[in-house]
């Protein structure tokens, strides 16, 4: 991906987290959660926001599930079909990137920023999911 900002996705069946990047691509911060509606309205709305924040690409945390059974539909596979969705709807790239643990973190940071409990946490797991990214670029172990 170009040099610039870069979106960050956190895909849930209920809610969708977003963060953002700075334009060097050093650290990323939370933004916003979107509670799900469908599809287009989701995707409109991701996209608003791409456009606001004047992204270059879209990184989505992508479920990694060691423990599926062959022939199992997983997780992945619905985070899969959504991003084949969603990029019929924008011209920016967009890469997937492993999610393993940022709920953890998420809840981690989210008492660190003293959130309540019941307070959704998507947004910071997108931005765990971003700056984790980021960190393995500027790293050299993403192209």
């Amino acid at each position: 991906m170009s040099q610039g900002k870069l979106l960050g996705i956190d895909h849930g069946l209920k809610r969708i987290g977003l963060a953002v990047s700075d334009a060097m691509g050093v650290s990323a911060r939370e933004l916003t959660v979107i509670n799900r509606t469908t599809n287009v309205n989701d995707f409109a709305r991701i996209n608003h926001v791409a456009s606001e924040q004047r992204v270059v690409g879209i990184v989505v945390g992508m479920p990694v599930n060691s423990e599926a059974q062959d022939g199992e539909y997983t997780q992945g596979d619905t985070v899969r079909k959504w991003i084949e969705r969603y990029a019929a709807t924008t011209a920016l790239p967009i890469v997937t990137w492993d999610e393993q643990l940022t709920s953890l973190d998420a809840r981690e940071l989210s008492i660190q920023k003293g959130r309540k409990a019941r307070d959704p946490i998507d947004d910071l797991a997108a931005r765990i999911i971003l700056q984790s990214y980021l960190d393995a670029l500027r790293s050299g172990l993403v192209k």
